[in-house]
């Protein structure tokens, strides 16, 4: 069989022998395979992706060795980009670094600034040499953090007095105030991006979300003051994928509560383990918190960002 490298768009059937890739590259950055099939295809599905023109394989003598896509969903200037590779294969991924790169100025066309973000662990399997010689830098780091549950984590916690909670389940109107309340309470957070409510719910891919374990924490004198966010559809852990304060009323034990809460109601539904990923230089304390409750390192990830100029 030759080893000519051959590159084309993925389509929704490569699903499959991408998460393998995936997963095989997750084993080698963090021990374990942990991506799971609905999230891929969820990314080929999403609705700002064209495949024909925002993705690519690159095999090598006919294997999968290469998957890479990129999407501008956070408005003007800015592309983020998947990039996985298996190790001993650098003329693929830099096959791929180059066609997302050219992509992303198309779609980045006539803003001022540009720029490509990609998210890779701190030992990827990509060679990093190929990402500083053409320019990028690393702009932000953070950690996936998790934590074992046990039969002690069932009950829930206590709340803070006054607090009521309620989950999102029944009320379409409570989803769009949990949209209202992550937008506020993560206004100021690196590479937060402002999102209308059908677009938000796009980008969460809200038809895997299970409403019922979203929950918005409310005061009498207060109203609406905190949200959780989690999903239950990843095979290795339940997943918190946003909790936020309103910043008037944080320190006051909500911010606790509701990890806590999260906490009671994976270990009710029997996950073992759940999980977050936290921004390592957020100003609001949300590393010490989730520290504080018996969270430790999973892996951690950095962001790399390449200014994008029009001739490359």
């Amino acid at each position: 069989m030759s080893d000519t490298l051959t590159v084309r768009p993925a389509g929704p059937g490569d699903a499959p022998d991408i998460c393998a890739l995936l997963n095989a590259v997750d084993v080698i950055e963090i021990g374990r395979p942990e991506t799971d099939l609905g999230t891929v295809e969820a990314d080929l599905n999403h609705p700002d992706v064209d495949l024909a023109t925002d993705s690519w394989l690159a095999f090598q003598g006919g294997r999968l060795v290469a998957y890479a896509l990129v999407w501008a969903d956070s408005g003007p200037g800015r592309v983020d980009g998947d990039h996985y590779v298996l190790p001993g294969h650098a003329p693929a991924a830099l096959r791929l670094l180059e066609l997302m790169e050219a992509r992303a100025r198309e779609l980045a066309a006539g803003a001022r600034p540009a720029r490509l973000r990609i998210q890779l662990n701190v030992a990827p399997t990509l060679d990093l040499s190929l990402l500083t010689g053409r320019g990028y830098r690393t702009v932000r780091g953070y950690q996936v953090l998790t934590r074992r549950l046990g039969r002690a984590d069932r009950t829930p916690p206590p709340p803070p007095t006054g607090l009521a909670l309620r989950d999102c389940a029944a009320d379409e109107a409570d989803r769009e105030r949990a949209h209202r309340l992550i937008e506020t309470t993560f206004a100021a957070h690196f590479g937060h991006v402002d999102r209308p409510y059908e677009t938000w719910l796009d980008h969460l891919d809200a038809r895997r979300l299970d409403w019922s374990l979203v929950w918005i924490a409310s005061l009498p004198a207060e109203g609406d003051v905190g949200v959780l966010l989690t999903r239950d559809d990843r095979t290795s852990m339940g997943w918190i994928s946003h909790l936020g304060v309103r910043e008037d009323q944080r320190g006051r034990g909500i911010g606790g509560f509701l990890l806590r809460h999260g906490f009671a109601a994976y270990a009710a539904r029997g996950r073992e383990t759940v999980g977050l990923g936290v921004d390592t230089h957020n100003e609001t304390g949300a590393l010490a918190l989730y520290e504080a409750h018996g969270m430790g390192p999973h892996y951690a990830v950095d962001t790399w960002e390449l200014s994008l100029h029009s001739q490359g």
